[in-house]
């Protein structure tokens, strides 16, 4: 029992949920589109590495027949972390992975990507094509309009588009709010040959320290480069206010070097050595809890349906969400009863969630020592 073959299933979103939603219903004889407004999968940079877990992101993978390629690609040793001390960066906390440890490896967004399109039938993904406007009846058919002028009609439409969806604003006036935290990214690159220093600090796998007021979080991606995130509350246009841009790396380093003027050296050469400009990120989360009158045709995944603080959750719970829709359309009939018992389960969970997330972002920059060990095995 599945939904008809001939249902025409649009999936807004070439993220690793999208994708995993494409791969599922594939793999079970169900055709879907993925329309993403990027002009290809290499268009920009994909960020930072993700852990994906074994009792959520994983699962998806299995349903999608990729695990034992995720297992291959991903980075075992990416789980080892260390909490250190603020100012001083001593070690606090330090978890370095057994040899079989893979509840939560690590994998570069660009790879999980990589893998998840190089498992689609040639032609799922159609690149340049920015959604627009969503007209029809709810009943549907769903008619979609893009960008470059070009058209396409959906029995099910599925919002894959990440924290500023243009599918959920058919279903929900629900709009991200601005948490009162940013981040700052800072990337180093040939990091054992030019970064030696910061390289030993950091590992293999992250290093994290706060004081309660400012923090940072600094991971190693693949290739030898480390991302660090320099944690701070304050107002969502802090760069323009000290009347700078984030062209002016030099002043913005001035700056950081003054806020963070109490930490050691080798904690503020993390934040003020890097290699080219910053990335300014605002953490935003959608309201607590976020949901919408049930819809015959459309519904949403991960962060289109519930962003939260980047606290390691949110692309796990993505693919979850997508193996999860996946299986409904293919053991129920309709459309609509799928996505009613899809609802039916991620809602409440993504609910839970949201409200134990709700002002996480603020967790970030507390000097207490977070339980690490109740996260690793």
């Amino acid at each position: 029992m599945a939904v008809p073959a001939s249902t025409r299933i649009a999936i807004i979103g070439a993220g690793p949920a999208g994708l995993t939603c494409a791969r599922i219903l594939q793999r079970n004889g169900l055709a879907a589109t993925v329309y993403d407004r990027e002009a290809g999968p290499e268009a920009r940079d994909q960020g930072g590495t993700l852990d994906l877990h074994k009792d959520d992101g994983q699962i998806a993978l299995r349903e999608a027949g990729l695990l034992d390629a995720f297992l291959a690609a991903c980075r075992p040793e990416g789980q080892e972390m260390r909490q250190l001390a603020a100012p001083d960066g001593n070690v606090l906390f330090h978890h370095t992975p057994a040899q079989d440890e893979l509840f939560k490896p690590e994998i570069d967004r660009g790879h999980l990507r990589d893998l998840l399109l190089g498992s689609l039938e040639p032609g799922t993904v159609q690149w340049g094509r920015a959604l627009t406007a969503i007209d029809g009846p709810a009943t549907g058919p769903r008619h979609l309009r893009f960008a470059d002028g070009t058209t396409a009609e959906a029995d099910l439409l599925i919002g894959a588009d990440g924290a500023w969806s243009t599918v959920r604003r058919a279903i929900s006036p629900a709009v991200p709010r601005y948490s009162g935290i940013s981040f700052l990214e800072a990337w180093y690159h040939d990091v054992d040959n030019t970064h030696p220093d910061i390289a030993e600090l950091v590992g293999q796998g992250s290093a994290a320290a706060a004081d309660g007021r400012r923090g940072l979080f600094a991971q190693r991606n693949s290739g030898d480069h480390i991302r660090v995130y320099i944690i701070q509350r304050v107002p969502q246009e802090w760069i323009t206010d000290l009347g700078l841009t984030l062209q002016d790396t030099d002043a913005i380093r001035t700056h950081l070097l003054d806020r963070f003027r109490h930490w050691s050296p080798r904690l503020r050469r993390l934040m003020t050595d890097n290699d080219g400009s910053y990335v300014h990120r605002p953490i935003h989360a959608l309201p607590v809890p976020h949901a919408w009158e049930h819809d015959p045709t459309i519904t949403l995944l991960g962060d289109a349906a519930h962003l939260m603080p980047p606290l390691g959750v949110g692309v796990n719970l993505a693919m979850l969400d997508a193996g999860e829709l996946a299986l409904a359309l293919v053991h129920n009939d309709s459309v609509d009863a799928a996505i009613h018992a899809y609802e039916s389960t991620m809602l409440p969970r993504s609910h839970r969630m949201q409200e134990a997330l709700d002002h996480g972002a603020e967790e970030l920059l507390s000097d207490e020592l977070p339980d690490f060990a109740a996260e690793t095995p």
